[in-house]
């Protein structure tokens, strides 16, 4: 193996436990930098594609796309980043740059959005990455790397969402779930002003969520509980991917108030729930760079940081299996240890 080859881990079909693979490192393009991984996120979505949920996912298929590392080589084309600069990079690599959407400025929704993951050609499950320079983002130096690099994906997740309909912070927000995803959001939502109000089928969860910002704890299998706060919410921020009682959830929310979605759920529920008191729907995809920069800042300056277990990189499959089993407590980093090393 030469001294430029890459190590990642890959699944190499559908399904497959990961294994170390070994490829030549991309090309660089003129704005594009290479960053030296030292530590990555272990994500759902990551679990979803290699299971090739999406029907988009390329074998063999290096996941992560919540990294954090050190700049190792730019593109003749790159500012204001420079060699040794330590960065993040969440799911997102580049755009299209010529898609409506991208001509707005929302580049999380490109038109070719399955060609824009920094996981092609291979993710941060691996030594090294190639990204655009505008989706690479130079980290707060005293954010620890574990921190920033959740941040990157699930940090920016559920604060977008907020950010986009959290429109007084007089609002009663309920957040669903209270996982990788919903232990942020919580925090968020609190650094917003919000009364919050944590709604999670494990009751053993409730002191965890209080502390992390929520003003309430319900357990969404409790009738009567859910039964008292009909009504009750403005906002309702879905965290959770199973075992939802979407008309119970409903319920919960005022008149013309809204459901975001931000994971994957499948949605069954009665129609009526959202027409006779004109409730909403909608799903939310990440966030532009001037939403993540945004972000990254204010969890900096609220002190929003998620609980986080470190793992070598080499132990990925102990980690995937962990977040399959709903074991993780709350988000799982791997860590590289030959640029530990």
């Amino acid at each position: 193996m030469s001294p430029s080859t890459i190590l990642g881990y890959a699944a190499r079909a559908v399904g497959r436990p990961l294994e170390p693979f070994t490829y030549e490192p991309p090309e660089l393009g003129e704005s594009d930098v290479r960053v030296s991984v030292t530590h990555c996120g272990v994500c759902h979505t990551d679990i979803h594609a290699i299971n090739d949920y999406y029907g988009i996912t390329t074998f063999p298929f290096v996941p992560g796309h919540e990294i954090v590392g050190h700049l190792a080589a730019v593109g003749p084309a790159v500012a204001g980043l420079k060699e040794g600069d330590r960065v993040g990079i969440g799911w997102q690599g580049r755009s299209c740059g010529e898609c409506e959407w991208c001509l707005k400025g929302e580049t999380q929704l490109c038109m070719k959005l399955e060609e824009t993951t920094v996981m092609v050609p291979y993710g941060g499950f691996s030594s090294s990455v190639v990204a655009d320079q505008g989706f690479v983002y130079a980290l707060p130096p005293t954010m620890p790397s574990q921190v920033a690099a959740v941040l990157m994906c699930a940090g920016v997740t559920v604060y977008s969402a907020l950010q986009s309909y959290v429109t007084s912070p007089a609002l009663k927000v309920g957040i669903v779930g209270v996982g990788g995803l919903g232990h942020l959001a919580i925090q968020f939502a609190h650094a917003f002003g919000c009364e919050v109000t944590a709604i999670s089928s494990s009751p053993e969860k409730k002191g965890q969520a209080l502390a992390f910002g929520a003003d309430h704890f319900i357990d969404s299998n409790d009738r009567d509980g859910m039964r008292q706060v009909h009504f009750g919410h403005d906002l309702l921020v879905c965290t959770a991917n199973e075992g939802i009682n979407w008309e119970a959830l409903l319920l919960t929310l005022k008149k013309r108030g809204r459901l975001v979605l931000v994971g994957f759920p499948d949605i069954g529920l009665n129609s009526t729930y959202l027409v006779a008191h004109e409730r909403s729907i909608t799903g939310s995809l990440l966030g532009n760079s001037t939403i993540m920069r945004a972000m990254l800042s204010f969890a900096q300056e609220h002190g929003i940081t998620p609980t986080v277990e470190l793992m070598p990189m080499s132990q990925v499959n102990a980690a995937l299996q962990k977040v399959k089993e709903n074991k993780a407590r709350y988000r799982i980093v791997l860590v590289n240890e030959t640029a530990a090393a």
